[in-house]
């Protein structure tokens, strides 16, 4: 077996998002040494990629704004599959954490008077997006990473985690990976362990998230005892670019529609008002006139139809473009050019307009967008405890979007950026306790070790094997055309068919080259991630025959009210001893399903809940 250098820490947290950067600084300031481990450089994690704002209701724009609304349009968005605990913890303290930042030196957009300025956004009754501009999540990004290294928290770059290790109890106890730039091993030794990797969107064709996104958290989290939740609740933002080809799959913001910009069809028409859902009538806009109105003042305190919860929005692109009155491209068109002067749309969205007019060639204050739904967010994730984030396994805990249960089955835009902040700082603080309470000298399982490199080393001994390259293209294309926004029962049993070829074609694959900055051997490292999330997606979404929040199937187009009783829990048995996955790994037909009664809200949230003045 090869070398591989050790470090040994107290806790440490893998993933430099938002969520890992808050719990490192957390844990650290708990005294305890904390090491925090990156995929790419530091301060590019997709965190970067949120650009509208963090939803907390500061009450700057809308003083009867609070925590009970704040906590009702986040349960109403999921579509009540959320874990009511996490959704009461993130809306009471999500002001907090916001007001935190700008103490940290966070520099938000102000109000005349000097306060945190807050924008609208799809299904939050009031504006509650605290932004810069529309790079919050660069902001945040910015600011979370020089409070971390200035507080002392020890960051290893470029390190391509492999695999968690335990310790001869199933104590989660560090990790082994190896460093992208030389292509040579490494292993962490900690007392606890948070995983803040986020999302899983690589496995779909079209997606904004980028090359890190390849659900390495939830897998390994999978493969050392701990459970997934609601995987199928895939959401698919309504408004990424489908044209030109060289920005396809790029997320426009949805701040361009929360500063007035307006969807239409091919006909010109401003379709939106035809899918206004039933239980949305009421408070939103009705015409385009009144639409209108609204961006003056909010008149009568009714939304735009632009501004329903993502799921409603995506479905009705997906609508328009199935009737045939889709864009040239498949999309349809996003128009601000008519709503805002120039000069406006440049000083609210200029990352927009920079992006596009030098990526693209798109002047949006001139043009409208091509647009369409695309993979954007895991609603699901790991299985965790709300006010901990510990996981079902021992000395494992997760936060951001690697973490499942505060979306339920649709994330409102805005609560993924107080999501982080939020249960990043609950899973600093939860692994710190943990690690407090570990005494002696921390042990790994040897074996595990040398199972992990063994495994990432086969591609290079192998001689004519595929190229992974072919069986992420054909992972990405069965996922986009079998499990996308629209699915179907008979398309899903064949999606679980063609993960499973794909599985036993990843066992194969090759790789040339040295081990120093080697793509092509990171993809075939990654593919056993993608293959097991994709398996946990398609598994979920076959056994949830309804349509509930961004899940959709056209089989069964309506809330089953005892499917929206239960949550799917997934898991692979820790007895099991198949590990024929790809890369070594426990195989996907060793994926487990179960469904799980959801926590009993107590008394006081369903009035909440029950009452139309907090809406």
């Amino acid at each position: 077996m090869p070398e591989y250098e050790t470090h040994d820490f107290d806790v440490i947290v893998i993933g430099a998002g938002g969520a890992g950067l808050r719990a490192a600084i957390e844990a650290n300031a708990k005294g305890l040494r904390t090491a925090l481990v990156c995929k790419s450089l530091l301060g590019k994690a997709h965190t970067v990629m949120a650009e509208g704002g963090v939803a907390a209701a500061l009450g700057n724009v809308y003083p009867e704004d609070n925590w009970e609304v704040h906590f009702r349009d986040t349960m109403r968005g999921g579509k009540m599959l959320n874990n009511w605990r996490m959704a009461q913890l993130h809306a009471q303290e999500a002001p907090d954490r916001v007001r935190e930042l700008e103490e940290w030196g966070a520099l938000f957009d102000r109000t005349k008077d000097g306060l945190i300025l807050q924008r609208d956004f799809g299904g939050h009754r009031y504006a509650r997006l605290a932004h810069v501009g529309d790079r919050t999540g660069l902001e945040m990004i910015r600011t979370l990473q020089q409070k971390a290294v200035a507080d002392g928290v020890e960051v290893f770059m470029e390190v391509k985690v492999l695999r968690l290790l335990r310790d001869a109890d199933g104590v989660v106890s560090g990790a082994v990976g190896y460093w992208r730039p030389s292509g040579e091993f490494v292993a962490f030794t900690a007392k606890s362990v948070v995983l803040a990797t986020g999302g899983i969107g690589r496995s779909w064709m079209y997606t904004t998230n980028s090359w890190e996104s390849t659900g390495d958290g939830v897998a390994m989290a999978l493969w050392a005892g701990a459970d997934a939740i609601e995987m199928e609740c895939v959401q698919f933002h309504p408004t990424g670019m489908v044209w030109p080809m060289s920005v396809r799959g790029l997320l426009v913001t949805e701040a361009v529609r929360g500063d007035g910009g307006v969807l239409r069809n091919s006909d010109g028409e401003r379709f939106m008002f035809d899918y206004i859902p039933e239980m949305f009538a009421a408070e939103t806009a009705d015409s385009e006139a009144e639409g209108d109105r609204w961006y003056d003042d909010h008149a009568n305190n009714r939304r735009p139809p632009e501004l329903l919860p993502r799921d409603e929005v995506a479905r009705s692109i997906n609508s328009e473009v199935k009737a045939g009155r889709g864009s040239p491209h498949g999309g349809v068109f996003l128009d601000i050019a008519s709503r805002l002067s120039a000069e406006d749309i440049r000083r609210r969205l200029p990352s927009m307009y920079h992006q596009f007019k030098e990526l693209a060639g798109v002047d949006i204050t001139a043009e409208a967008m091509e647009v369409g739904p695309t993979c954007h967010y895991a609603n699901g994730g790991v299985r965790v405890d709300a006010d901990s984030t510990a996981t079902t396994a021992p000395g494992l805990f997760a936060a951001g979007e690697l973490a499942g249960g505060l979306h339920g089955s649709n994330r409102l835009g805005g609560n993924s950026l107080s999501d982080l902040i939020v249960f990043g700082r609950r899973a600093g603080i939860g692994a710190a306790e943990f690690a407090e309470g570990r005494t002696g000298r921390v042990t790994v399982d040897e074996g595990e070790i040398a199972s992990a490199i063994e495994a990432a080393l086969a591609p290079f001994e192998r001689d004519g094997g595929e190229s992974p390259y072919d069986v992420h293209h054909d992972l990405q294309t069965t996922m986009q055309s079998l499990v996308g926004i629209i699915r179907t029962g008979s398309e899903l049993e064949e999606a679980m068919g063609k993960i499973e070829a794909l599985e036993e074609r990843a066992a194969n694959v090759s790789a040339s080259g040295g081990h120093q900055y080697n793509p092509g051997w990171n993809l075939a490292t990654d593919l056993p991630s993608m293959l097991t999330v994709s398996r946990c997606v398609a598994q979920g979404a076959l056994n949830r025959r309804e349509s509930r929040g961004g899940h959709t199937r056209q089989d069964f187009p309506r809330p089953d009210p005892e499917m929206g009783s239960v949550n799917f829990v997934q898991g692979i048995p820790t007895s099991t001893t198949d590990t024929s996955g790809a890369g070594g790994t426990p195989s996907v037909r060793s994926i487990t399903i179960t469904p799980v009664p959801l926590p009993v809200m107590p008394d006081e949230l369903k009035a909440l809940m029950e009452l139309k003045e907090a809406y």
